[in-house]
């Protein structure tokens, strides 16, 4: 007889987490002695949330949020099994902060809103760009993103498989925006200038350095979105633009598509 060695348990133990309110299951972690847990899961989540937007999501570790409740760090273990969990539990529950509003009639509409809620909602928490590694869209929250996102494609004409790939390029676009503001201002804040006032103060060594250099259509296109910018790039801009070529596209190839 052959005996089949047991296999481990790899089953994810955020989802029970992600789902404990819907499922009917308690949020509270289950301890069959000692005294009555002080906080719930949902206040370590939220408080984790909060120092993200204040401080980053390196600053969120499993010590710097038991400290906050005056927990030693192995407690809080006893709510949320890792950090990587943490993560999870955080993105999850930042969308679900968000109300998803109505979707218009008009297609175009419905697009934009798509991305711009998606855009807004990573402006306000831009630690959501650096949760990589982990699935918080097997939430709740998420789920019913993914949901009321596609409800805003059903109707065009699109495969199912378009419906979920022009989802997935909306949210990559707005992404790629809101990681741009980002980075800029992160590098206002290391430079101590705004990119304005860093080409103004660079103007005479790029001109001294780039002597001889031949390039004409970067001078003529640089000068003059630098003039309308009012700095060397401006992703405000680029999300109308983009945006807009981006529905242009979608709209266009269903128009093709479509019988006579």
């Amino acid at each position: 007889m052959t005996v089949v060695p047991e296999q481990p348990d790899q089953s994810d133990p955020s989802l029970r987490l992600l789902w404990r309110h819907r499922t009917g299951s308690s949020e509270e972690p289950k301890t069959k002695r000692g005294p009555k847990q002080k906080v719930s899961v949902d206040e370590i989540v939220d408080a984790a949330i909060d120092l993200a937007d204040a401080e980053g999501l390196a600053a969120v570790t499993m010590r710097a949020i038991a400290q906050r409740f005056g927990l030693g760090a192995m407690t809080l273990y006893s709510y949320v099994p890792n950090r990587d969990a943490l993560l999870v539990l955080m993105a999850d529950q930042v969308v679900g902060r968000t109300v998803l509003p109505e979707l218009p009639e008009d297609p175009r509409e419905r697009l934009e809103l798509v991305a711009r809620l998606q855009h807004d909602e990573l402006r306000a928490h831009p630690w959501l760009l650096e949760v990589q590694d982990v699935r918080p869209w097997l939430g709740p929250n998420m789920s019913d993103r993914y949901e009321w996102q596609l409800q805003a494609v059903d109707g065009l004409g699109l495969s199912d498989l378009e419906m979920d790939q022009t989802v997935a390029v909306l949210m990559g676009f707005a992404g790629n925006i809101a990681r741009s503001e980002l980075l800029k201002r992160r590098a206002e804040k290391v430079t101590g200038m705004t990119e304005a006032e860093w080409w103004a103060a660079n103007y005479d060594t790029l001109s001294e350095v780039m002597a001889g250099s031949h390039y004409p259509l970067a001078n003529r296109v640089g000068t003059a979105a630098g003039e309308t910018y009012q700095a060397a790039t401006d992703p405000g801009r680029e999300l109308d633009y983009g945006l807009a070529r981006i529905i242009d596209g979608v709209l266009a190839h269903v128009t093709e598509r479509a019988p006579d």
